[in-house]
């Protein structure tokens, strides 16, 4: 179903940190979408935002779904995420969820079931998608620059703001990050984004993977703080991707470790952003291309009212892209929770 308005009225739910810094602004800031309506359940950070952006606020969801809006971000914690969209689905609104999708293959599959069946549409906010390093790792590999890709890798490593509110042992946990690790930790939250892009740069699905992870923190939490999952491809290639939230989380000043490479058989694309640096190595030449953010809520959101215009996707992932995603990163953890079980008996 398209909407075949002048102006696509927009809905979030979930007046979190995330929203604040990237949905609300850009969904500001696009032309084609105005803000009407806003849900959070606690009423003082839903206020804030209001404040801030604008729109109806709603504590109930009933309310929030009658409110006169064609589509809806959601942007609540993971947890809620299918109850939200299955209420989308339900009174017949298009959404762009935040990753990951859902907290099970179960739960992902019967959102994207009741979307299609109300002939809805259902994308995943995988921002990076629109950043312009990946655009032109994209266009790079797509162009054959560096020949048939063989090898990816894709490193994010940080601290997800520390562990501690103040860095200092003994003050309040970042709750944030907290919940984050509670919710599956690095892979799953972050890693959903390196699997995704591995899978479009390569335009190949994963066949199979397996997963290392560490304990930087010993037991507090079930998930590893830090993980190393490898993918085959059908292609043949051979991804790596590396996400950690433990990588100086409790020292004093905050150090990213932050690499994309895709290696062919004829060269190959690199972006460091550490170094500030992105170039292609080719038989022929050596290109210093221009590095842009790491994240494009705008370019995310534009597309978004593209694609409720034109009935296509274009370059948003798919409720099934953010289900493989999401599956990869979930199960990957497994094997290396079950690995670290194996070890301890």
């Amino acid at each position: 179903m398209r909407c075949n308005l002048g102006m696509i009225r927009i809905g979030l739910m979930g007046c979190g940190t995330v929203a604040g810094y990237g949905h609300l602004p850009a969904i500001k800031a696009t032309p084609g979408l105005e803000l009407v309506s806003l849900f959070e359940p606690d009423p003082a950070r839903g206020q804030k935002a209001q404040q801030k952006f604008g729109g109806r606020l709603f504590t109930d969801p009933k309310a929030f779904f009658e409110s006169g809006i064609d589509a809806v971000a959601v942007t609540s914690p993971a947890p809620v995420h299918i109850d939200n969209v299955l209420m989308a689905a339900k009174y017949g609104k298009h959404v762009l969820c935040e990753k990951p999708l859902a907290m099970t293959d179960e739960d992902g599959e019967r959102m994207v079931r009741a979307m299609e069946a109300a002939k809805l549409k259902l994308f995943v906010g995988f921002t990076y998608r629109f950043s312009d390093v990946a655009g032109q790792i994209k266009e790079t590999v797509s162009r054959g620059e560096i020949g048939i890709p063989r090898a990816a890798r894709l490193v994010y490593i940080w601290d997800c703001h520390g562990k501690f509110e103040r860095k200092q042992e003994g003050l309040p946990l970042n709750q944030r990050r907290h919940g984050r690790m509670l919710e599956g930790g690095p892979l799953v939250d972050c890693g959903v984004h390196q699997i995704d892009l591995a899978r479009w740069w390569l335009d190949s699905e994963v066949t199979s993977f397996d997963c290392f992870g560490a304990w930087v923190e010993g037991d507090e939490y079930e998930a590893p703080d830090h993980t190393w999952l490898q993918m085959d491809h059908a292609s043949g290639a051979h991804t790596l991707v590396e996400n950690s939230y433990s990588y100086s989380h409790t020292a004093k000043e905050q150090r990213w470790h932050y690499v994309f490479e895709v290696i062919g058989t004829k060269g190959v694309v690199r972006h460091n952003r550490d170094l500030g640096k992105f170039d292609v190595w080719t038989e022929n030449e050596m290109k210093c291309l221009d590095c842009g953010g790491d994240k494009n809520f705008e370019g995310m959101y534009a597309q978004f009212v593209k694609a409720l215009s034109t009935g296509e996707s274009g370059l948003l992932a798919t409720g099934r892209d953010g289900i493989i995603a999401t599956r990869i990163a979930r199960e990957a953890t497994e094997i290396a929770i079950a690995k670290r079980k194996k070890m301890i008996v």
